[in-house]
C-alpha cells in the first residue's frame, strides 16, 4: 500500500513539473545516455519512462538485438538492446554485475504508439543547447535516426537519436529474424 501511495506522490510531481515546464518553458531538450562507450542525445519529447533492469523474457525467432518482452509498470513492452541494433552485431551483453547497476531501459514515448523500451548502458543526466559549443551535421551515409552531432564544453562528441524516426524505420520494426 504504501509503494502506491509513493507512486501516486511521484507522478503527482512529475505532472506538475510537467505543467511548469510548458508554461515556464524547457531548458533541457535531451536525455544523455551512453551506448557502448558512446554519447547519445534522446529528445525528451520522445522518451517515455525510465525503469531499471527487470526479467526479459526470450522470444524465438527475433533478431539478435530483440532482448524479448518484458512487463513494465503493467504494460507489455518489447526490449531493444539499442547498441545492438545500431552496429548490426549480435549483443555480447550480459547483465551482470556493474553493467547491469547502470543499465536502465527507456521506454519509447506513447504517443509514438509503439510499445518498446531501449536499452542504455548509462544516463547521462539532462542537456540543453547551452551545453554545448557548436552542432555540426552527421554524415550523409548515417542512418536517418541519427540527427546531428554536437560538441559539448570539454570536447566531447554527442549524437543525437531521433527517436520518432527509429521507431518508423522498417530495420527496427522488423523483429524476426531470417530463415536461413
Amino acid at each position: 500500500m504504501a509503494n502506491r501511495q509513493a507512486l501516486r506522490e511521484l507522478q503527482t510531481r512529475l505532472a506538475a513539473r510537467l505543467q511548469q515546464a510548458r508554461t515556464e518553458g524547457v531548458a533541457a531538450g535531451w536525455l544523455a545516455v551512453e551506448l557502448a562507450g558512446r554519447r547519445y542525445l534522446l529528445p525528451l519529447a520522445q522518451s517515455g519512462e525510465i525503469f531499471p533492469i527487470t526479467s526479459v523474457q526470450k522470444v524465438p525467432y527475433t533478431q539478435e538485438w530483440y532482448m524479448g518482452v518484458a512487463n513494465l509498470r503493467g504494460g507489455l513492452f518489447g526490449v531493444v538492446d539499442l547498441a545492438s541494433f545500431m552496429s548490426g552485431m549480435a549483443s555480447q551483453r550480459i547483465l551482470d554485475g556493474g553493467i547491469r547497476e547502470q543499465a536502465r531501459l527507456i521506454a519509447l514515448n506513447t504517443a509514438m504508439e509503439v510499445n518498446c523500451a531501449v536499452l542504455v548502458d548509462r544516463l547521462g543526466g539532462l542537456r540543453g543547447v547551452s551545453d554545448f559549443v557548436s552542432r555540426e551535421s552527421i554524415a550523409d551515409d548515417s542512418p536517418p535516426y541519427l540527427s546531428a552531432q554536437y560538441i559539448d564544453k570539454t570536447g566531447q562528441t554527442w549524437i543525437e537519436l531521433d527517436l520518432q524516426q527509429l521507431a518508423s524505420s522498417p530495420q527496427f520494426l522488423s523483429i524476426a529474424a531470417s530463415v536461413a
